[in-house]
């Protein structure tokens, strides 16, 4: 008498099975050829004839032996159950394990690199705009530099021009009131009687602010001492000379270098 396995699970079941199956079948096949074996190995009669001198008597007939028995039957034996063995736990290889502390340094490396790859961004923007701003404050100052030389220059031409123009307004106005001088030292000459040619007479005359002449004296003698002489009373009959309202071109008229001509 046989017993399953009480932990047997059905994968067991069906090797145990197939397993009986294929020893059932074995036996079978064993029983089959064994009687077929025999089958064919029935003994062969051979039928000697003997020669002997003929007689006239006939000669008998010899009967076959029987034939033997069958062989008897061979019940098969019932073979003990054989449990199957179950299958020994494959272990599974062992995966090697990365280093905790290997992968951990690394990662603190590779954030150890990404912040200083960051910080080394942020230092490099903040160089790039400390140029830019350094490069715009260098522009701004460039042309406020030239802004500022170009207003100088303005200035500078609107003073000259001003000047030239406050020049020419002096010039102008010293020459008339050097032309209004002579005129009213020539509103005074008496001309000599029989006077021949043009001689010309020049006199340095030193003439006060208020236009009262200090002094006279003849710088260049025309030839004609009566001409000289008619020039010099005129200069001091003229006086007080005429003299322009600003005090500040009075340094102009304190020396006059004045030349008459009879026919000018």
């Amino acid at each position: 008498m046989y017993y399953a396995h009480p932990h047997t699970t059905q994968q067991e079941k069906l090797v145990s099975g197939a397993f009986a199956s294929t020893l059932h079948l074995m036996f079978i096949a064993l029983l089959v050829f064994g009687v077929n074996w025999q089958k064919k190995t029935e003994p062969q009669i051979n039928i000697v004839d003997l020669w002997s001198p003929p007689s006239q008597e006939e000669p008998k007939q010899v009967e076959p032996p029987p034939p033997p028995p069958p062989a008897p039957e061979v019940k098969p034996e019932a073979l003990p159950k054989i449990e199957p063995v179950p299958p020994k736990a494959v272990a599974k290889p062992e995966v090697a394990k990365p280093d905790i502390a290997l992968k951990d340094k690394l990662k603190e490396k590779e954030k150890e690199k990404e912040k200083e790859a960051k910080e080394r961004r942020v230092v490099e923007d903040k160089q790039k705009e400390a140029k830019k701003q350094e490069e715009a404050a260098q522009a701004t100052q460039k042309q406020q530099q030239a802004d500022a030389q170009r207003l100088a220059k303005e200035q500078a031409d609107a003073q000259r021009a001003v000047a030239a123009q406050a020049e020419a307004a002096q010039a102008r106005l010293i020459a008339e009131y050097k032309g209004r001088i002579s005129a009213k030292i020539k509103s005074y000459i008496v001309k000599p009687p029989n006077l021949e040619g043009n001689p010309e007479s020049g006199f340095n005359v030193t003439v006060l602010p208020d236009g009262n002449v200090l002094s006279s004296k003849l710088g260049r003698a025309s030839g004609n001492p009566a001409w000289d002489g008619a020039v010099e009373r005129a200069i001091n009959r003229a006086q007080p000379l005429p003299m322009p309202p600003d005090p500040a071109l009075q340094k102009y008229f304190r020396e006059l270098n004045l030349t008459f001509k009879p026919q000018e």
